[in-house]
């Protein structure tokens, strides 16, 4: 991947997150008790899952969307998306229902699994066009780089959220 000047850290940092993404974040998952207690929210730890591999259906573009947010705020939401900066505890989702849809699965390794194929699916999608875009519902469009930002952006939410604490050092 060719290195745009003074982009050498963020460069770094996507591929760290990306490699993070791909092989250590639903084993990571998979360590939750199925039980856990949420700090936030209402989903379940499987319907977590669940919702994730749904995000990453619409970055590896299995599940288009619409841009909702007006045109004039999309660079505002970029600026945050590329910043180190969390989500919100209890951030609203236009998309979602008030409550949570059940379990599309009967286990939660088969939640599992289906994220791990949507995970693979996005790196595939992108693996010989890292400039390519998909739409982004809330951020507009995004290329390899941002999704990357932002799915790690909502996996640590969510990880925080079931108190996992933030194990790797990703600056």
């Amino acid at each position: 991947m060719a290195v745009t000047p003074g982009t050498e850290n963020l460069t770094m940092n996507i591929e760290t997150k990306a490699k993070f993404l791909r092989e250590e974040y639903v084993p990571l998952l998979s360590s939750l008790n199925q039980d856990a207690e949420r700090r936030w929210g209402k989903m379940n730890v499987q319907q977590m899952i669940e919702h994730m591999a749904d995000s990453v259906r619409i970055a590896n573009g299995r599940d288009p969307h619409d841009l909702v947010t007006p045109e004039e705020h999309v660079q505002k939401m970029q600026a945050f998306l590329m910043s180190e900066k969390p989500f919100k505890e209890n951030t609203p989702n236009k998309l979602l229902r008030d409550e949570p849809p059940p379990p599309r699965h009967n286990n939660i390794q088969a939640s599992l699994q289906e994220l791990q194929d949507e995970i693979n699916h996005f790196f595939e999608v992108f693996q010989d066009n890292p400039s390519k875009t998909q739409m982004n519902p809330f951020f507009g469009a995004l290329n390899f780089d941002m999704w990357v930002q932002l799915l790690h952006k909502h996996a640590w939410h969510h990880l925080r959220q079931f108190g996992v604490e933030e194990q790797l050092s990703v600056t």
